[in-house]
């Protein structure tokens, strides 16, 4: 990410009088921009650009938006902001789902996209690793194995079949998180305290877009979990190792 000096941001939409428009005033708030026209460029500066932030319009030529976070949720964990005339509550779902982290529908103003647009540079930074981790207690200190993974809250690492697992630091606190509640089911709310902070503000369904990333990274199959089990209209649990030993 290029966030150690002006922040950059990708703006990718077909409308080149929006993009002149928001490019222009970007730059004077004092970001770096890059802009895309397409689908398939916006994908590929993404890549190759390494921007903190991918504003991205949904209806676009060549790869839709819809399209371009799908890719890059596959290999990145960028913040994307989608922007769209398109405001039905389905569609504001798929966005989230796909991995989206937020959503704003035109017309809208320049101060709100800035405001969003700050908030979530904000809310990223939260993300990144821990500069010098907290040694834990005893009692929580240690390596444990649960079927295939192992996790070493001291080393704050965890692996799947001996390989390391490249995780986000709220995709590791959501993980401790399940795993400090020893197999009993955690409420959305309280997840969302304990990993996102209670002055945190947001969608509430980022939870289930995170669980999702959690599972593709943990789960032998992401769409049958056995690990991270969905717990209908109350939260999450992570099943303990007295289960699985009890399945063998």
């Amino acid at each position: 990410m290029a966030m150690a000096g002006k922040p950059m941001i990708l703006l990718a939409d077909d409308d080149e009088m929006i993009v002149d428009v928001l490019q222009r005033q970007f730059i004077r708030e004092g970001y770096d921009v890059e802009v895309a026209f397409d689908g398939e460029e916006a994908l590929r500066k993404a890549r190759t650009a390494a921007p903190d932030l991918v504003l991205l319009d949904v209806m676009m030529p060549r790869l839709q938006g819809w399209e371009v976070v799908r890719a890059l949720r596959r290999e990145s964990a960028v913040p994307v902001l989608m922007l769209t005339a398109r405001g039905e509550e389905m569609d504001r779902i798929l966005g989230l789902e796909l991995g989206a982290d937020d959503y704003i529908v035109k017309p809208f103003s320049f101060r709100e996209l800035l405001a969003r647009v700050r908030a979530t540079l904000r809310r990223v930074s939260l993300d990144q690793p821990a500069p010098a981790p907290a040694p834990l207690a005893p009692s929580t200190a240690g390596l444990m194995t649960l079927g295939y993974l192992s996790i070493d809250r001291r080393r704050y690492q965890v692996t799947r079949n001996g390989q390391p697992l490249a995780l986000t630091q709220r995709e590791y606190d959501l993980l401790i998180a399940l795993l400090d509640a020893d197999g009993a089911v955690v409420a959305r709310a309280d997840l969302l305290d304990r990993v996102w902070g209670e002055s945190w503000f947001g969608d509430p369904r980022t939870l289930d877009v995170h669980i999702r990333w959690l599972r593709e990274k943990l789960e032998q199959d992401p769409g049958h979990p056995t690990l991270i089990l969905t717990v209908r209209g109350v939260g999450y649990r992570l099943v303990s190792p007295d289960e699985l030993q009890s399945h063998d």
